[in-house]
């Protein structure tokens, strides 16, 4: 299958992916934890693990107990450390995939206990420290207690310790500066007591960008690997570069007289006799429903008019004469020089390129290339 079977799709350059990864280790100078929870940040699982761990990923970061066991199930072999909660009924399954866990209360602790006890098998755990985020973690007064504890236990095995930012796209901040100093106490109470830890890591792609001090043993790249910056304040070093586009087809034109409703609910009317065009693109893609949208087509930037369908929407195609049924309509990428990128619909949206990104929706084709 080449690109011009889809009627809407993903191209995503695995040449740029490659150099992403290898750039980030160089300007890091420590091991590389590529992040690819939900489904690599949109841009597909499978194919997004399989080419890091060809590239050299020691690690690969997910967020549910799912998502790595679907790596091991395609032959994925690096180390998988699995972010997020992973109920206790499923340690037998990482015990059995080499699968790393995350333990963040001592509840959570003595529940994985009992299962790797009645497998008589270790498990691989990494302990949490909540320095600010608020979210997962012990406190870092309890921090050393916690780590005792997972070292005194059988069948539990440290394999490494981290916490997460919650400010680092924002360096000027005191909040990370504040974490690292929590963190910071933990990892002296360790080394006081001689508790080892093989892995100490707390960067996410700002933290690695903007805090050197905080880079550790490794960094765990996500939004920055996949070539966007994590904020505006956070611009990406040079050399990272996107490595998706989002297009699809104008598949109708059509002049409309003035007057005439456009789409669901009639948002919309033409002002004059309008060229409308058709898109072959909607919301169940990942395109909102909402005002404000625009795609290019010919290299001009058109707005999409009347709400977003499910599969399609609406253009308004007056200026472009030469536009034709089958043309490619750029969401986000460039096309003759002009370009619309996943920040400039996260700003149009109100949200972050995060979320654009994430809710690039799986039934769309990935159409995966090397290079131009």
């Amino acid at each position: 299958m080449t690109k011009d079977n889809f009627g809407t799709w993903l191209e995503i350059d695995l040449d740029i992916l490659r150099s992403n990864f290898t750039r980030i280790r160089e300007l890091s100078q420590t091991k590389v934890m590529p992040i690819v929870k939900a489904n690599a940040y949109g841009h597909g699982l499978d194919r997004i693990a399989t080419e890091l761990e060809s590239a050299g990923a020691e690690w690969l970061g997910v967020a549910r107990i799912e998502e790595a066991l679907s790596l091991r199930e395609i032959g994925v072999n690096t180390k998988l450390l699995v972010l997020g909660y992973t109920p206790p009924t499923r340690v037998s399954h990482a015990i059995n995939h080499d699968i790393s866990l995350t333990v963040y209360d001592f509840r959570v602790v003595n529940e994985y206990v009992k299962h790797a006890n009645g497998m008589n098998k270790s498990v691989n755990l990494h302990a949490k420290i909540d320095t600010g985020m608020g979210r997962l973690g012990v406190l870092p007064e309890n921090g050393f207690d916690f780590i005792k504890l997972i070292d005194t236990k059988n069948h539990l095995r440290l394999e490494g310790l981290f916490t997460h930012f919650a400010c680092a796209d924002e360096p000027n901040k005191t909040a990370t500066q504040n974490q690292i100093r929590q963190f910071d106490k933990v990892l002296n109470q360790l080394e006081e007591a001689n508790i080892e830890c093989p892995l100490i890591h707390a960067s996410n792609s700002a933290g690695f960008i903007n805090f050197d001090q905080a880079r550790f043993d490794m960094v765990r790249a996500g939004i920055a690997l996949y070539g966007h910056a994590p904020a505006h304040g956070t611009p990406l070093p040079d050399g990272i570069y996107p490595i998706v586009s989002w297009k699809t087809r104008l598949i109708s034109i059509k002049q409309l007289p003035a007057g005439h409703g456009i789409s669901y609910g009639h948002q919309y009317h033409t002002q004059n006799n309008e060229k409308i065009g058709v898109v072959a693109v909607g919301y169940g893609d990942g395109l909102r429903r909402r005002s404000g949208n625009h795609v290019l087509i010919r290299g001009k930037k058109v707005p999409i008019v009347g709400n977003v369908c499910m599969d399609q929407c609406m253009v308004q195609l007056d200026g472009i004469d030469d536009a034709r049924i089958g043309d490619e309509v750029v969401i986000i990428g460039e096309q003759n020089n002009a370009m619309i990128s996943a920040t400039d619909i996260a700003d149009d949206w109100g949200t972050i390129n995060y979320e654009v990104l994430c809710g690039l929706a799986a039934r769309m084709p990935r159409y995966y290339f090397n290079g131009k």
